[in-house]
């Protein structure tokens, strides 16, 4: 998984996914755990603990059973304790921060990704100073993590974005996904149609049908996914990224940017770099 429109997994959530114990023995509720990665592809996972993880630069994605999450500056994704998921970090710089399930109630049925608004950011990247694997933990450190606890459950409540791709089982669906991200500058659904071998009605009624959502908005959401993807790792403008991920024009770019993100492409491109000049804290 290269961006966060790439190509479609056909297969599903393994039944037994890896656990993952982050606190290694310690009695602590809550702490952090900074990763830097070049490359790096998980394997699928649970933990124990829900999890809130936050990019401050470059983008991740989180693919869960039937969901495909882009992960790009200033947001968060919220992981539940307990669900199987696999990550994906290239060129990224991350703080995620460990929560016991008592700690936030509810939301423990998938994945989200969270608009950080300033004052949820700026906790989240000073959480790091606390390391989930610490031996003992602090009254301040107990506070800390007691009040982001409390603020990540209104945030569920508040601020999730829709940046994800549905993903597929259906070996045809998955087989139109898979090509669509292989040719999503120039794919439309005669061609689509053409290589998977069914009528446009059929595309229509089983994509549909399996996805809640058209084709075409599928295209169009992967479109501009790939194209977060590209602002925050390529110094292109913003009519070549258009371009690129296969807009016939500027501002059907912007007005499908928008519709998505709630922000204009040049906005959301100043945000990421002004986000890739912050330094994570050192951690005790």
């Amino acid at each position: 998984m290269g961006v966060a429109a790439a190509p479609a997994k056909d297969e599903a959530a393994p039944v037994a996914a890896m656990s993952v114990l982050m606190r290694a023995g310690s009695p602590v509720r809550a702490g952090a755990w900074p990763e830097d990665a070049d490359d790096l592809v998980a394997n699928w996972h649970t933990h124990d603990l829900h999890q809130l993880l936050y990019a401050f630069e470059g983008v991740a994605e989180v693919e869960s059973d039937g969901s495909h999450h882009l992960l790009p500056p200033q947001q968060a994704a919220w992981i539940p304790a307990g669900l199987p998921h696999r990550t994906t970090l290239r060129k990224v710089r991350t703080v995620a921060v460990f929560f016991e399930p008592s700690m936030v109630h509810g939301h423990d049925d998938r994945v989200r990704v969270l608009s950080a608004a300033a004052p949820v950011r700026e906790m989240i990247v000073y959480a790091a100073r606390w390391r989930i694997d610490r031996r003992v933990s602090d009254p301040t450190a107990d506070a800390f993590f007691t009040a982001l606890a409390l603020l990540t459950a209104e945030w569920l409540d508040t601020a999730e974005a829709p940046l994800h791709l549905p993903t597929s089982t259906v070996p045809v669906v998955a087989e139109v996904m898979r090509h669509t991200q292989q040719h999503l500058a120039t794919v439309d659904e005669q061609a689509v149609c053409a290589a998977v071998g069914i009528s446009e009605r059929s595309l229509r009624r089983s994509f549909r049908a399996e996805t809640g959502t058209s084709w075409r908005e599928y295209r169009t959401t992967s479109r501009v996914l790939r194209a977060m993807t590209m602002l925050a790792e390529h110094d292109r403008s913003i009519l070549e990224t258009a371009v690129a991920v296969g807009f016939e024009s500027l501002s059907g770019f912007d007005r499908a940017f928008r519709r998505l993100t709630g922000e204009r492409p040049v906005d959301y491109r100043r945000r990421i770099r002004d986000a890739a000049m912050r330094e994570v804290p050192d951690v005790t």
